[in-house]
């Protein structure tokens, strides 16, 4: 007999998940024009009172090249103040549990977090990143992989000094958008490299949208085959062919509980033109429209997790309405679905029922709960050359 039970099938999947916000670094580096930092006040509020614990603030790189965060200590100082402090307060939100984290591809930013957790307002976390395929990885830092190793294990080392966790990310596991394939082997080994020399966790990275479900049930089977703690592993996916839900469900099988998403799907590639003036960011998109690119929604992975009866700590329709404030700070369609159509509710839509049901089965004399003609038998009889 078939077996009925997902959670027998797939028995390593999760009954709960913990799912991080990206939206305010990685959703808008994207963007070529500056979100206010008022708006990013207010979805990094927003986000948290609605459920998220684990947020990305900020990139703590050099503004120069991605001009977008030049308000990094400002969106700091803002999380860490006491007025902050006191509206998680009365929304019973306990402000330990809230881990900020910011982005620090080089030294130099690393540096600036100790600094910054110096003056009270630094990070509770920050990330490094490798990719496997080295042109993508010297695209992204301007080294080598073996010269990014011995930094990022120097690195480690001033943060756990400086009571800063370090994240260490792997990327292109499933293929490099300008190196072509990749082989998963190599990012196994890379994530063990990460924990050898003492990152807190590792964000598992699909930066352009190169994973396809199989492939990824394979890699985090893999993955907690040789490190079975799930708690060391974040899953992140990009969003180009419409299958990242695909990937994220082959995810959940494998047994990881840990995600990212960003509202709207947004992120990409740092830009490379901000308002009215190009910028560095890291070089020319290797996108072939950088539009149509992006993070998997956070909006619609909480309804796929929702409706899966997977626990996530999330405020779903809160979510929902962020998504649609935030394509009225972008001034344009995102690519969340469940923003725009909602959830599938167990109570139905009656808004949407048509009139006249009711007085037609009273006129036909049929019970409110009759399905089918009186005169059927209870049980369908399938005919014999359909039965199994």
């Amino acid at each position: 007999m078939t077996e009925y039970d997902y959670w027998k099938i797939f028995p390593r999947m999760p009954k709960k998940v913990t799912i991080g916000d990206i939206t305010v670094r990685d959703g808008f580096q994207h963007e070529e024009k500056f979100i206010s930092t008022r708006a990013k006040k207010f979805y990094l509020d927003e986000l948290i009172f609605a459920g998220c614990r684990d947020i990305e603030v900020t990139n703590l790189g050099n503004p120069f090249l991605m001009p977008q965060f030049e308000d990094a200590e400002e969106l700091l100082t803002h999380l860490r103040s006491d007025r902050f402090k006191k509206r998680c307060a009365n929304k019973g939100i306990n402000y330990d549990d809230i881990t900020l984290t910011c982005i620090t591809i080089r030294e130099g930013a690393v540096d600036r977090a100790i600094r910054l957790k110096d003056q009270g307002i630094g990070p509770d976390r920050i990330l490094m990143m490798v990719s496997t395929e080295e042109e993508h990885h010297f695209a992204n830092s301007g080294t080598t992989l073996s010269e990014y190793w011995k930094e990022a294990e120097r690195c480690i080392k001033k943060c756990t000094d400086a009571g800063i966790k370090m994240c260490g990310t792997v990327s292109t596991i499933w293929g490099s958008p300008i190196g072509g394939a990749t082989d998963m082997k190599d990012a196994v080994e890379f994530t063990k490299r990460w924990l050898e020399i003492g990152a807190h966790d590792v964000e598992h990275a699909d930066h352009d949208g190169s994973a396809s479900a199989p492939d990824v049930y394979r890699y985090f089977s893999m993955i907690l085959d040789g490190i079975p703690d799930t708690s060391l592993h974040i899953a992140h996916f990009h969003e180009t062919k419409r299958v990242a839900s695909a990937s994220i469900l082959a995810t959940l099988q494998a047994g990881i509980t840990n995600f990212e998403a960003t509202l709207g799907g947004l992120g990409g590639q740092p830009a490379n033109f901000l308002d009215d003036s190009p910028v560095k960011g890291t070089g020319e998109y290797y996108y072939n429209d950088p539009r149509y690119v992006g993070l998997n929604c956070l909006e619609d992975m909480l309804v796929q997790v929702d409706e899966m009866g997977i626990e996530h700590g999330y405020d779903v329709d809160r979510i929902l309405w962020l998504g649609r404030q935030m394509e009225r700070t972008m001034g344009r369609r995102l690519r969340s679905e469940a923003a725009i159509n909602g959830r599938t509710l167990k109570e139905g839509h009656p808004r949407f029922a048509r009139p006249g049901l009711k007085k037609l089965k009273e006129k036909l004399g049929e019970a409110p709960d009759q399905k089918l003609p009186k005169e059927w038998k209870e049980k369908a009889e399938l005919p014999e050359k359909y039965r199994p």
